[in-house]
C-alpha cells in the first residue's frame, strides 16, 4: 500500500514563542497550566517584563499575554523549533520592543543625538476640521503620534516620532491554545493545537502603510524623522526598498531588532540594522511590489477579456 505522502512531510505549525515574557520552550508543564489558566481568565496581574525598566509595577495589558510567535515542526513525535530564520521569534505585541530601553536608546542616538532621550507618548497630531468639530470641543484630537523621542535640551528642543510595529496573526484564535494547555501534563514540547500563521499582509499594507502615509509628509515638512521599530522577520517580508545613504535625505529609519536566545528564561533584544527611505520607497516595499507599465496591465486586461 502506497503511503499518504502527507505521513513523510513534516508538520509546521505557529505557536507561542514567547509568554508573559518568558521563552515557552523552557516553561514547565505547571508553568504553561498556570499561564493558560490566567490568559483565560484575562486577569491583569503578571508583570509585562519588557517594560519593567521603565515601570517596575507595570502589568501585562496584552491579551493573553503572547509575546511572539514561532514555528514549530513535528517529525513523528518529536516536536521542535523550526530551524534557521523559520523558527525565530516573531513579535506579536509591541510592548515586546521596549526590553530594557535598548530600541530607545538606539533610536535616540542615531536620530536626536542623545542615547537617553524623554519619552512623550500619545501626541496629538491631527485635529478635527471647524466644520466638523461644532458638536464636539474645539481641537478634538482624531490622530495621535505614539511616541515622540525628545532630545534632554529643551534649548535644542530636537525630537523625532517613532512607531513599533508587530504581526497580526490569522487562522485559529490562542484560545485553543490555553484551552489546550490547560490539559497538557507532558515533559515534552507540546505541538501547537492551533493553524495559524503571521499576517504581514494585514500587519504592513493595511495598518502600517496608512499611518506612514499620514504622518510622514507632514513630518517631512516639518524636517522631522519617523522611526519604525520592526523584527527582521517582518522587515524580510517587505518587498525590496531603495535606500539613502545618509539620515538627512530620509523620511523614514528603519530599526531593525533580532532576538539572541540562550538557555534561560528570557530572549536579548538586539539591534540589528537601520535601513533609511524614503517615504515613496516605504510604501513600494509595503505593497510588495512597484507598478508595471501601462502595456502590460492592458496586456492583462485583454488576456482576461479572452
Amino acid at each position: 500500500m502506497r503511503k499518504d505522502n502527507r505521513q513523510l512531510r513534516e508538520q509546521y505549525r505557529f505557536g507561542i514563542g514567547e509568554w508573559y515574557g518568558l521563552s515557552f520552550i523552557h516553561l514547565s508543564p505547571t508553568e504553561r497550566r498556570s499561564f493558560a489558566s490566567l490568559s483565560r481568565s484575562q486577569q491583569k496581574q503578571q508583570p509585562c517584563i519588557p517594560r519593567l525598566a521603565e515601570n517596575p509595577s507595570q502589568t501585562c495589558t496584552k491579551e493573553g499575554g503572547v509575546c511572539t510567535l514561532r514555528l514549530y515542526q513535528l517529525s513523528g513525535q518529536s516536536v521542535s523549533v523550526a530551524p534557521g530564520a523559520e523558527g525565530a521569534l516573531r513579535t506579536t505585541c509591541p510592548y515586546r520592543f521596549r526590553q530594557g530601553l535598548t530600541v530607545l536608546r538606539w533610536v535616540g542616538e542615531t536620530i536626536i543625538g542623545h542615547a537617553n532621550p524623554v519619552i512623550v507618548k500619545e501626541v496629538g497630531f491631527l485635529e478635527k476640521q471647524r466644520e466638523l468639530a461644532e458638536s464636539s470641543e474645539k481641537g478634538d484630537d482624531v490622530g495621535r503620534i505614539d511616541m515622540v523621542l525628545v532630545h534632554p535640551s529643551m534649548e535644542k528642543f530636537v525630537w523625532c516620532a517613532l512607531e513599533m510595529q508587530a504581526v497580526y496573526f490569522s487562522g485559529d484564535s490562542m484560545k485553543k491554545e490555553f484551552d489546550f494547555l490547560l490539559r497538557y501534563d507532558g515533559l515534552e514540547i507540546p505541538f501547537p493545537a492551533g493553524k495559524r500563521r503571521p499576517d504581514y499582509r494585514s500587519s504592513g499594507p493595511k495598518r502600517l502603510m496608512p499611518q506612514l502615509q499620514i504622518k510622514v509628509p507632514t513630518l517631512r515638512r516639518w524636517g522631522k524623522k519617523m522611526a519604525v521599530v520592526v523584527d527582521r522577520n517582518f522587515f524580510d517580508a517587505i518587498g525590496e526598498m531603495d535606500h539613502v545613504e545618509d539620515l538627512s535625505n530620509c523620511d523614514i529609519a528603519w530599526f531593525v531588532v533580532r532576538y539572541k536566545e540562550g538557555e534561560g528564561l528570557q530572549a536579548n533584544l538586539l539591534p540589528d540594522f537601520v535601513r533609511y527611505t524614503t517615504l515613496e520607497r516605504s510604501v513600494e516595499g509595503l505593497t510588495g511590489g512597484i507598478p508595471v507599465s501601462l502595456s502590460e496591465f492592458e496586456r492583462r486586461i485583454r488576456q482576461k477579456l479572452q
